[in-house]
């Protein structure tokens, strides 16, 4: 066996470990630590949004215990002027990832959460007209899941690869911030060629820039 051979051996059984020890941690957060979290990071959301003002934000529904609580996508619409200026995945079958926008799927003038479906593996995902995987290419901001990021922007997922192939399609200089919990920001993961980088991660501490993004903002933000 190659050395290449074994060294994505052993970086694939050290992903593999961290998933399930980042996943059994945040399954022992208390409703009110995940209050709590959620409510930090939409404030970091905020100051970051309206400093940016993208026109266009590529976002997600989160589940269970995912940073940003299920309110994230009525969020995003409130600080980018509207749901139609939000883009949610759909999960497809080979395990890419469509696009709709959220004013796509029944957007509550109350200010309630959209009203989402449940979709493949669990996610809930809009359900109006499809755009297309490369949709997230007109976004000017990304956010996005983690499990995980590191110092040099390096992310964790679940491991399906979807998001290491649609952020191949974002546009270079576009902000992608992942949201994470606390302690999920290490000093280093393992990288592989087709791992996709995130600029920025978003923590209940607030918002800091990766790898080569660290001077994008003054200190403070």
């Amino acid at each position: 066996m190659s050395d290449f051979l074994d060294g994505a051996n052993a970086d694939a059984s050290t992903k593999a470990r961290l998933r399930t020890d980042i996943l059994s941690r945040r399954r022992g957060l208390t409703t009110r630590q995940i209050g709590v979290a959620n409510e930090r990071i939409g404030s970091a959301l905020r100051r970051f949004i309206d400093w940016r003002a993208p026109r266009l934000v590529a976002g997600y529904a989160p589940v269970g215990t995912e940073p940003g609580g299920s309110d994230l996508p009525q969020l995003l619409a409130d600080l980018v002027g509207g749901a139609e200026r939000v883009l949610l995945p759909i999960l497809l079958p080979d395990r890419d990832l469509d696009w709709a926008r959220l004013d796509d799927a029944g957007l509550t003038r109350s200010g309630d959460p959209a009203q989402l479906s449940r979709g493949a593996a669990g996610l809930r995902e809009p359900t109006g007209r499809r755009l297309g995987p490369t949709a997230v290419a007109d976004a000017d901001l990304v956010v996005v899941p983690a499990l995980a990021v590191d110092l040099q922007g390096v992310r964790l997922g679940r491991g399906g690869g979807s998001y290491d192939r649609a952020l191949a399609r974002v546009h270079p200089g576009v902000a992608v911030v992942a949201l994470v919990h606390d302690g999920e920001v290490l000093p280093d993961l393992p990288a592989q060629p087709h791992d996709r980088p995130v600029s920025a991660v978003v923590t209940p501490a607030g918002l800091r820039w990766l790898g080569d993004h660290r001077d994008d903002r003054p200190t403070g933000e």
